[in-house]
């Protein structure tokens, strides 16, 4: 039977968006309907192959995205929005490859329902764009996500600390006003896509915490103290307010926790 590990690196080392996404999927298929061996022989790559075509810059180096309704703004937030849900279908299948033979069945299980899920996000955005007569490529982008990935390779307890619980929490913070300014502007397709990706996204963090709690309890560790300890270690930048507390509860983080270190 062929291996899952096989697989996921082999959907990693896929640069072609479209064939990632599809790549992703079929996986996900195949591991669902029993297809594919859970050992874990392959070893992961330090970095996922992209886009040839995509300009990578520092993130300092990024240019400016600007708040307005012009075609050009719109184009420049549809498209950083795609390079994360991109991104983030490697997060998902890379913490499964590189982690998953120390884990149970349901974090596989769980990540590999969030890969399916970046892969769609990235799919709706990617549609979004081309109605905009743009696609995934057509303007520069940074590798943060990925180095946060690279950083934390060595252990599932940080991954899922920086990774889930703060990356992907921001993203909790942030989305609600983006909605009400896409809608705003008339674009009620757009906030709808935006919509389901916070819901989905709320799930997100909640395997994370879940999961980051599950190992924390096998090491004999205090979630709390051992998430600030990672995220000092291990995060760059700071935790910033406003915080969307009622997502962050329905992804189960503990607001004492993360206003902590705001």
């Amino acid at each position: 039977m062929p291996d899952l590990s096989n697989a996921i690196r082999s959907a990693l080392l896929t640069g072609e968006s479209l064939a990632k996404v599809k790549a992703t999927r079929r996986l996900v298929r195949q591991w669902r309907r029993g297809e594919l061996a859970t050992g874990f022989r392959a070893d992961m790559p330090d970095r996922p192959c992209w886009p040839e075509r995509l300009e990578l810059l520092p993130p300092g180096q990024m240019p400016r995205r600007g708040g307005g309704g012009s075609d050009r703004n719109r184009i420049a937030l549809w498209h950083s929005l795609a390079h994360i849900e991109f991104v983030a279908i490697d997060l998902a299948l890379d913490i499964v490859g590189r982690f998953g033979a120390g884990m149970d069945q349901a974090f596989i299980a769980d990540f590999l329902s969030v890969a399916a899920d970046e892969a769609m996000h990235f799919v709706l955005i990617e549609r979004k764009l081309r109605t905009l007569g743009a696609s995934y490529g057509d303007l520069p982008v940074h590798d943060g996500l990925w180095s946060a990935a690279f950083d934390t390779r060595h252990d599932v307890a940080a991954r899922l600390a920086i990774v889930p619980m703060v990356l992907e929490a921001r993203g909790l913070d942030v989305t609600p006003a983006m909605i009400e300014r896409v809608r705003s502007q008339g674009d009620s397709g757009g906030a709808r896509i935006l919509k389901r990706i916070l819901d989905d996204e709320i799930r997100h963090v909640r395997a994370g915490s879940t999961h980051f709690d599950a190992v924390c309890a096998s090491r004999g560790s205090e979630p709390q103290e051992c998430w600030k300890i990672l995220v000092k270690r291990h995060f760059k930048g700071g935790l910033k307010p406003p915080f969307n507390d009622s997502a962050r509860l329905a992804a189960g983080l503990s607001r004492e926790a993360y206003t902590a270190l705001a």
